[in-house]
Formats: structure tokens, C-alpha cells, sequence
């Protein structure tokens, strides 16, 4: 057992600089740590101090944009940006959402559910809420610090519509959006590859999300490619994602507030996130540590359960989702199962080197000794654990007291395709109201969780994506319900034609190579 000892920070300014969770690179700054992505050494960029802000509660009738300014200013010098820049970045971002207060808060069921809806920026995912105010720096940056053209890799579908929003038709930068072959939904495709603006990609991997993740940590992690692109990420590994998703978890708290009368600032509550990476439930722990009161941040899984497994048996390891059924229908070589939540289709979470890094950080310090000590520690461990992962395919068990610590602020429940199908009736059938198969994944789990705690712990689950992008798992779900109808109820007019236009992708084979290829003659395109 053990406490971690932070340090109090003003609500204005900050003097932050970031390291790697594999101890290999420190000091660098936020500007650094955008462009690169992924440290040198392999790692993922964490500051230094996680801030913890004593008066937060001061926060609750700020708007979105003045929340997002407050919790930035924590982590982004204005050496770098200045506090006037910030502003206009963040007013500017989020200028193009639907919704008025960007991230509504919706009451869903009895006084303990609610969900909190991500989907209302441009792309219709929550990864507008992240990479409109992300990506701007990103092409700030390169504007002012190279002439040079950068490269933007990416591996998530949600993350590349809302890259390309963010990033199409800007000079000086290249965008390539990896995604993989025939495993997302047609719209999310149409929405990434229907756009021809000279400076966006396509590549379209034979495989996983995990394959085409480990295409872009192979791409960082060559020398040569990256002199030679210079290359960046805003995917779910750059923390500046990471810094945008912890704005929502504290609106969501101070709309819980205003919504309900049982409820009041200074209260507990559970969130309950729909899982695949890890970046949107760790953003979760960066607000809890720096001072926000929730009860337990719980990890909804579907049929590939790494993190779900984790939590109950203290082994991080990639086994087949399917109990030995590798060859089975629908289930890649490599165990990572299709399922009607594609966005979580994923085996090896990035960002839970984070968590981990965080958790060794903390255990190294009840050894007594100084923070560098701590943090060289925890890098070394960090090290040792992904290493173990990337030879023998799993780490651990994990110390138990680790494991303690961490169970005291996460738990998690696994979801099946079934289980998903039946949450999305049942939510309709009750509320009128249509799920998309990930958001679906998460009020399954939070019914769950309602039932096995206090009557008294409100819930918040995150709503991540518009149903009409997972047409196929939506109709699947109501197609027996006379009232619904999925091009009236669900489908946007933007999506109506998006099938029906033209679309540029190039297709390849799971290989780096490959890919370092087409990146770089594309790049010597883009550059003549």
C-alpha cells in the first residue's frame, strides 16, 4: 500500500517539462512532445508533476472552452504558448461543434445513470473532442520551428476522420491515416478516404488496429525514417490527446451537479469508458489526481479483454479472446477477435504503459529514496514489463501491492457482442434512445457496476460515437422494433451520399517496410 505525494499548482502557468515511461529521454517540452509523439527510447511522454489543484472546485460554472483553458494552462508553459494564443486555439476548436456546451450531459436512467455525449464535433466521434484542440498546435509548431514537411501516422479509423478534419488542406504537413482492412464500419471509412485534399493518405493494412499501431512505433522507432520524414503522431499515443480528454471528465462532473439535486460538488462519482487504448479512461486518472472525487474509474471491455483480464489476475497478456479459438471465424491469427465494437478491437492498450509507469512510480517511492530515484525506477521497470510483452507476449503477475493501489481506483467488466446487441434494444425500448456498439459497451457495464454498488454513486458513462457511424450493429439491434428507423431517427444528412463518393486508399500488406515506402514517395510528391 501506498499514497502518492503531489504537489499543490496554481490554476495560471505552468513551468512543465515531460519525460519517457521507459526512462530514456527528459526534459523535453510540450512543443517537443507533440511534434515527436513517441520518445526516442520507445517510451510515451508523461510530465513530470501531475499538478493537483487544491480550489478546483472554483471551476464549476466555468464553460468548456474556459474549463479547457484552466486545466492546459497546468501543463503548457506560456513560453510556449502564450495565454492570448491558448485562448483563440481552444475558441477556435471547438467553434465547430454542434452542441452549444460541446459535451452534453445526458440523464438516461433513474437519478444514478447518465451519459455523457463526445460525439457532436465534426467527425461525429469524441476524438473531436481531443484532436481539434490538438492538432492545431501541431501546425503552429511546424509553421514557426521548420520549413520541412512532417508526417502525421496514424492507426485509429475515429482518430483519422478527426485528424483529417482537423489537418486537411494545411501546408507543411502530410497526413497518413492507417486503418485496417474490412475491419471498420463503411461510414468510417467513407468519411477517411472520400477526402482528396492533396496532403491526406489513406493505407489500408491486411490485418489489426494493433498491427497498424505497431506499423507507426516501427516508423518512430528507425533512425533513418525519421530523419528523414520527421516525423510526428497526434494519435491516442501524443499526450496532448491525453491533456484534452481530461477537460470532459471534470464538465461532466460540474453538469452532473447542475442536473441533479442529490448531487453536489464535493461528492464522489463513477465513470464508467468504454476501453480500447487506454488514452480516454487514463485522461480519467489525470483528473482524479489532480483532485477531482471519483469513486472508481471503470474499464468496460468487449470480447478482447487484455485490460478486463488484467484487472482480475494481475498478468497483462495477449491470449486469444476466445478461449484457444484462434482460427475461428472472425478471429485474427493473433487472437484479436471482430466484434460489433470495432474501436476496441485492440490487444495491446498503448497508453497502459502510462498507468503502469504511474503505478511504478508510486511503489518505488515507498523505498524511501529521492524522485529521480523514483522515476528512474519506474522507467526501468516500465522497460522490463514491455519488453517481456514484446518477446513472450504478456508481463506479470505484478506486484501485489501495485495491483492494490490500482484496484483502488479502477475495476473493470467485459462485454460481449450479445451483451451489446441486447443493451442497445433495451435502451431503446426504455428511452427512445440509440446507441452506437462502444457506447452500448459502457451502459452495459455501468448497469453492472449500478447494481453491485452504493445506491447512492451516481454513474457517468461516456458516450464515444454517433450510432449512425455502426449503421450494421444498430439495425441489428432494432430490426424487430416497428418504431425505429434507422435513415429517419439515426442517419445525419451529411452521411446520406458520403457512400456513394469518390475515394482514394492505397492498400498494402502488414509490413513497415511497406509503409515507409509509400510514405516517403509520397512525401517527395507532396514536396515538388
Amino acid at each position: 500500500m501506498y499514497q502518492y505525494q503531489e504537489t499543490a499548482s496554481p490554476n495560471h502557468t505552468a513551468s512543465q517539462s515531460y519525460l519517457s515511461t521507459r526512462g530514456g529521454d527528459y526534459g523535453f517540452s510540450f512543443e517537443t512532445v507533440v511534434l515527436k509523439g513517441l520518445a526516442a527510447d520507445g517510451g510515451l511522454f508523461l510530465p513530470h508533476q501531475i499538478p493537483r489543484v487544491e480550489n478546483w472546485q472554483e471551476w464549476k460554472d466555468l464553460s468548456y472552452t474556459e474549463l479547457a483553458f484552466r486545466i492546459f494552462s497546468l501543463y503548457i508553459s506560456t513560453d510556449e504558448i502564450p495565454s492570448d494564443d491558448l485562448k483563440a486555439i481552444i475558441e477556435r476548436s471547438y467553434s465547430t461543434f454542434r452542441a452549444d456546451d460541446v459535451a452534453p450531459l445526458t440523464h438516461l436512467q433513474d437519478d444514478n445513470l447518465y451519459l455523457l455525449e463526445l460525439f457532436h464535433g465534426p467527425s461525429y466521434s469524441f476524438k473531436d473532442c481531443v484532436l481539434q484542440p490538438a492538432v492545431d498546435p501541431v501546425q503552429s509548431s511546424l509553421a514557426y520551428s521548420s520549413p520541412r514537411r512532417s508526417t502525421i501516422p496514424w492507426k485509429s479509423v475515429r482518430t483519422g476522420s478527426a485528424a483529417i478534419y482537423g489537418l486537411r488542406g494545411k501546408k507543411d504537413v502530410s497526413v497518413f491515416i492507417l486503418h485496417p482492412k474490412d475491419r471498420v464500419s463503411p461510414i468510417q471509412e467513407a468519411q477517411m478516404t472520400t477526402v482528396l485534399d492533396a496532403n491526406v493518405h489513406n493505407i489500408a493494412v491486411t490485418g489489426t488496429f494493433d498491427d497498424c499501431q505497431d506499423i507507426v512505433k516501427a516508423l518512430f522507432g528507425d533512425p533513418d525514417t525519421n530523419d528523414t520524414l520527421k516525423l510526428g503522431a497526434v494519435n491516442s499515443i501524443n499526450f496532448s490527446r491525453i491533456l484534452a480528454q481530461i477537460v470532459y471528465y471534470f464538465y461532466a462532473y460540474f453538469s452532473l451537479a447542475r442536473k441533479s439535486s442529490s448531487f453536489k460538488v464535493g461528492d464522489k462519482v463513477r465513470f464508467v469508458t468504454p476501453t480500447g487504448n487506454f488514452g480516454n479512461i487514463l485522461a480519467g486518472y489525470l483528473a482524479t489526481r489532480m483532485g477531482l472525487p471519483a469513486d472508481k474509474l471503470v474499464v468496460a471491455t468487449n470480447e478482447n479483454d487484455i485490460l478486463y483480464r488484467f484487472w482480475k489476475t494481475g498478468r497483462y497478456e495477449k491470449k486469444p479472446a476466445t478461449n484457444g479459438e484462434a482460427n475461428a471465424e472472425h478471429v485474427h491469427s493473433d487472437g484479436c477477435k471482430e466484434t460489433l465494437s470495432p474501436a476496441m478491437d485492440i490487444l495491446v492498450s498503448s497508453n497502459f504503459e502510462r498507468l503502469m509507469w504511474f503505478l511504478a512510480e508510486g511503489f518505488a517511492s515507498t523505498l524511501g529514496m529521492d524522485e529521480q530515484f523514483n522515476k528512474k525506477q519506474a522507467g526501468q521497470e516500465v522497460t522490463t514489463w514491455y519488453n517481456s510483452l514484446k518477446t513472450s507476449g504478456g508481463f506479470g503477475p505484478v506486484h501485489q501491492d501495485i495491483m492494490e493501489t490500482g484496484r483502488q481506483t479502477f475495476e473493470s467488466e467485459r462485454v460481449s457482442d450479445e451483451e451489446t446487441l441486447e443493451t442497445i434494444k433495451s435502451c431503446y425500448s426504455r428511452n427512445s434512445y440509440v446507441l452506437d456498439p462502444h457506447t452500448a459497451v459502457g451502459i452495459a457495464a455501468a448497469t453492472r457496476s449500478i447494481a453491485g454498488s452504493s445506491a447512492n454513486v451516481k454513474h457517468i458513462s461516456l458516450s464515444t460515437a454517433h450510432p449512425a457511424k455502426f449503421s450494421g450493429a444498430v439495425e441489428a439491434a432494432l430490426k424487430d422494433d416497428p418504431k425505429f428507423n434507422f435513415n429517419e431517427q439515426v442517419l445525419p444528412d451529411e452521411f446520406k451520399d458520403l457512400l456513394q463518393m469518390e475515394k482514394r486508399v492505397t492498400f498494402v500488406e502488414n509490413s513497415w517496410e511497406t509503409v515507409r515506402e509509400i510514405v516517403k514517395k509520397q512525401v517527395e510528391s507532396d514536396l515538388s
